[in-house]
């Protein structure tokens, strides 16, 4: 899963606990996210990793909206996440709560 978000967006950090909670159940399944931050500020990302505890990969290139790896994915909003597949194909995206953890449920089961 590929996470877009940033330490000044509410809804991104509303939606974190969820996403800590998949994270430790289904990682070990096979399960890996990449949280992509579009924030401008390594202080304040970093704080905001710490605090709510998300353990995955990171990477920012600290652009805000310029963010490269967001306009690949054609990010225009934010909290954005897209599950991708084994091939890595997008399957789904902007899945929140319970519709995400069961497409990955779903996706880990084939």
């Amino acid at each position: 899963m590929v996470d877009f978000w940033a330490s000044w967006c509410g809804p991104c950090r509303k939606e974190n606990p969820n996403v800590v909670a998949i994270y430790k159940e289904l990682h070990s399944k096979g399960l890996n996210i990449i949280g992509v931050s579009l924030d401008k500020e390594k202080s304040k990302w970093t704080e905001a990793i710490a605090k709510d505890g998300l353990t995955w990969t990171h990477v920012s290139n600290l652009k805000f909206w310029d963010e490269p790896i967001a306009k690949q994915y054609n990010v225009e909003s934010i909290p954005a996440t897209f599950i991708l597949d084994a091939s890595g194909k997008v399957v789904a995206q902007d899945l929140r709560g319970p519709e995400l953890r069961a497409k990955i449920l779903e996706l880990l089961a084939k």
